[in-house]
């Protein structure tokens, strides 16, 4: 199902396609259910391996414009003291000075400000990424995994996907050096995300 609709700047000027009434039934506005959604990163440690960790706190919104998708936005505040590798000493020093410095700058946010469709249920989602006091644009690459009624009637809309970053781009510079050369931190940083969201309740008349 499409969320947004590609352009087509080639084609001749037509009468709008009726909007898809699946579609048009997800419009709305959406509160992230944290407690089924995940905010994560994967970065290269020692030049060897991979360290995975997530933002246990979290808390977004979007709204869905059935009518017009492109029109669709996207918020998110991620608290930098959630930071969760599984080892207590690595998390303390990324929330320290070194790296993001969590007590001067305890979110890293995110605001959307364009998104497109690439193809069947994959988007793109482009917006505005702040960590510590640099604000840089970011875009995120979706597949949108479909909506559903759970148990307790909420309608909710479910996206996973993932962005690419160099650390040092918003500040994160931080580095040992390796006896053996390079590294000991990449640059090179993987975000994920898998999100679940809850639709509001339409106010009755």
């Amino acid at each position: 199902m499409a969320l947004f609709n590609r352009k087509n700047n080639n084609a001749p000027a037509a009468t709008p396609a009726a909007v898809d009434p699946a579609l048009a039934a997800l419009s709305g506005d959406y509160t992230i259910d944290p407690a089924h959604s995940s905010i994560g990163f994967t970065v290269r440690h020692a030049m060897v391996t991979n360290v995975r960790g997530s933002f246990g706190e979290h808390e977004g919104s979007l709204k869905l414009d059935g009518a017009d998708p492109a029109n669709s936005t996207a918020a998110i505040d991620v608290k930098i003291a959630s930071v969760d590798t599984g080892i207590a000493d690595r998390d303390g020093h990324l929330v320290s000075g070194d790296f993001f410095d969590a007590e001067k700058f305890p979110l890293m946010t995110f605001r959307s400000t364009h998104a497109e469709q690439l193809g069947g249920d994959q988007y793109r989602i482009t917006g505005d990424l702040t960590i510590k006091d640099v604000t840089r644009p970011l875009s995120i690459d979706l597949e949108f995994n479909g909506s559903a009624t759970d148990v307790y009637g909420n309608e909710r809309v479910g996206f996973e996907g993932s962005a690419n970053i160099l650390r040092s781009d918003w500040g994160l510079t931080w580095n040992a050096a390796l006896e053996t050369g390079g590294v000991m931190v990449s640059d090179k940083v993987k975000l994920t995300f898998d999100i679940s969201a809850i639709k509001a309740a339409t106010p009755q008349a």
